[in-house]
């Protein structure tokens, strides 16, 4: 049997864009979550089972500081573009490795914040399909 290595990392510098510009500093947390359940149809015979996997939907949590004051900022393009259907690409590592690209749905975050803490965000934007692995290129 085959040893299989693993190249684990921490995510710390990383590349996002939106269509053609690049919010990496804006953001703090990207992450694609995949959902699917099991579903199983039993017959009146014991033998009569049957299980399937759904095919899984995907979502995307964005964590960013607010920023209302840059006209271009990462909070005033998700206020501006609400149900915009957008490309983004996700690398998580900047200078190698493979990447993701995906459609989202645009949803606007939150407005303000707690005293004294930085004024942070955090929004669930839906997928159209799944994100694409975009193999690095030789």
């Amino acid at each position: 049997m085959t040893t299989i290595a693993v190249k684990p990392f921490v995510l710390k510098d990383v590349l996002f864009q939106v269509e053609t510009d690049n919010y990496e500093a804006h953001l703090s947390q990207v992450q694609f979550d995949p959902s699917s359940s099991i579903q199983t149809w039993q017959g009146l015979t014991p033998a009569s089972v049957h299980t399937d996997a759904t095919t899984a939907t995907w979502q995307g949590i964005l964590a960013y500081a607010q920023d209302w004051e840059t006209p271009n900022s990462f909070s005033r393009y998700l206020y501006d573009h609400e149900g915009e259907e957008i490309d983004v690409v996700f690398k998580p590592r900047s200078g190698s490795g493979p990447s993701f690209s995906v459609t989202i749905i645009v949803t606007p975050g939150s407005i303000g914040g707690t005293v004294n803490a930085f004024a942070t965000a955090s929004v669930t934007v839906g997928c159209k399909g799944r994100p694409e692995l975009v193999p690095v290129t030789p």
